[in-house]
């Protein structure tokens, strides 16, 4: 007998934890800090414009990602 693996259910969400979002939303809040800082250069080897950096950078710390663990 085969075992048959089901790959079309839904996967199971955590439960909301108001400290897993807290802690997201500040490593978000210091990756944004530090784009901010990046000169010209170091922004063309990221393959960023001036104008995207801004932008993301310039995001309020409630607009995060969501987490994708």
């Amino acid at each position: 007998m085969s075992a048959v693996t089901c790959t079309n259910t839904p996967i199971a969400k955590r439960a909301f934890s108001p400290l897993a979002w807290l802690v997201h939303a500040w490593e978000v809040h210091r990756e944004r800090r530090a784009l901010a800082n990046l000169d010209a250069n170091q922004l063309k080897d990221i393959g960023l414009t001036a104008d995207a950096a801004y932008r993301e950078a310039s995001r309020p710390v409630w607009d995060i990602p969501a987490q994708l663990d």
